[in-house]
């Protein structure tokens, strides 16, 4: 089967809005790294510290969706050029009036602008990028954010050695803003779901919430949540877990981990070209889950060499990247043209509701049973995950019969 080639303004549209989703994952990790810093200079401890991740978290988990409706109905490029610029102002003004009461208020409002990415993107990607290539596009996009992930730490200890922490903040802040002024300067390139037609008859929100708590979406928003509780579990607990079970050193493990989270991006590109070439994504997207819960159980329950352990972590990192392009295809498959950004936004909620129920649910596993049942929750939340992609697909395929 062939693809029709992909013209330069549609490299152009994803480059654009892949640059708002590095940068949100970007944001999103700054200020971790400087806590030892923030302890001291505020004079409070880790707890109060983290209540400002919770904050960036909740804000984003309460917002995303009603940002939806938003996107569908004013455009997806104002929402994403006011998010864009509200959170690089954020940071700036964190820098600029540098206290805790100021850090735990501005992290609310990056939480905020936070919750515009994933309904405008997609809601972007979407209208702009044609049909065989769409894959790729969510793959670009996913990888982009993956990358914003690894670069925000690194950044802030480069930042930290010609400057202090304040300055550094303030410069990363300025940098979104730039990034902002490029979009806007290309905004024409970027297409949106809703036509002018259509935003002056927009969906009404009671047939908004009637489509969001359709059964399809509800499960499609269970699969996010699936998928974020097992990748906290990993991201945040693979390290303590394997120098349990395996008694392998911390440097030994955060290798592995390093691994499985270098593999996932590769993966992701790899998915993209898979996804625009497959027409049943919830299947492919079932084997990918059941190869992750049994890498996950094969951790678990038996004893392996270090070089084994790492072989099978790649390969659950690399799958976990293959499924994200079909994933969001699937998303994509269930959501009107003109509903995608309350779609995608009130699915994507399932992220931020993992993030916060699975640090603690991991801890608490860790603590009081057996190291090894994390690797075993992990693989049966990866089983849960592939009953919630199958049953989403076929009811999508039955509502397309």
């Amino acid at each position: 089967m062939t693809h029709p080639s992909t013209p330069p303004k549609h490299f152009k549209v994803v480059g654009l809005v892949s640059t708002g989703h590095f940068l949100s994952h970007f944001y999103m990790l700054l200020i971790p790294p400087l806590f030892p810093l923030l302890k001291d200079e505020f004079g409070i401890g880790f707890t109060e510290l983290g209540i400002t991740i919770t904050v960036f978290s909740l804000v984003t988990g309460l917002t995303q969706a009603p940002v939806g409706f938003l996107v569908d109905r004013f455009g997806a490029r104002k929402i994403l050029l006011c998010g864009l610029l509200l959170e690089s102002a954020a940071f700036i003004w964190i820098g600029l009036s540098p206290s805790y009461w100021m850090l735990l208020a501005m992290m609310g409002v990056a939480g905020l602008a936070n919750a515009v990415y994933h309904p405008a993107n997609y809601a972007i990607l979407n209208a702009s990028v044609q049909s065989g290539r769409i894959g790729q596009a969510f793959s670009i996009h996913t990888a982009a954010g993956m990358l914003g992930n690894a670069v925000a730490p690194v950044t802030m200890v480069l930042l930290l050695s010609v400057t202090d922490w304040k300055t550094g903040l303030i410069v990363c802040g300025v940098t979104g803003g730039l990034a902002s002024v490029l979009i806007a300067a290309n905004a024409g390139a970027l297409k949106e779901t809703a036509s002018q037609t259509e935003i002056k008859q927009p969906s009404t929100a009671r047939s908004g919430l009637r489509l969001l708590f359709s059964q399809p979406i509800l499960l499609g928003a269970l699969f996010f949540l699936c998928i974020g509780v097992a990748g906290h579990g990993v991201s945040a607990f693979g390290v303590a877990t394997l120098t349990v079970i395996h008694e392998i050193t911390v440097t030994e493990a955060a290798t592995i981990l390093s691994a499985y989270l270098f593999a996932s991006p590769i993966g992701v590109l790899c998915g993209g070209w898979i996804a625009d070439r497959i027409r049943h994504h919830h299947l492919f997207a079932g084997v990918c889950f059941v190869a992750i819960a049994l890498a996950f159980f094969t951790m678990a329950g038996l004893s392996m060499r270090l070089e084994v352990i790492a072989f099978v972590f790649v390969i659950a990192g690399f799958f976990s990247g293959v499924v994200s392009p079909s994933r969001d295809m699937l998303i994509r498959s269930l959501a009107p043209p003109t509903e995608m950004g309350k779609v995608f936004g009130f699915v994507s909620t399932g992220f931020n509701v993992a993030g916060i129920i699975a640090p603690p649910l991991f801890g608490y596993i860790l603590d009081h049973h057996n190291p090894s049942a994390v690797f075993w929750t992990v693989g049966a939340v990866s089983l849960l995950t592939v009953l919630t992609v199958v049953t989403t697909g076929q009811k999508r395929e039955r509502n397309l019969a």
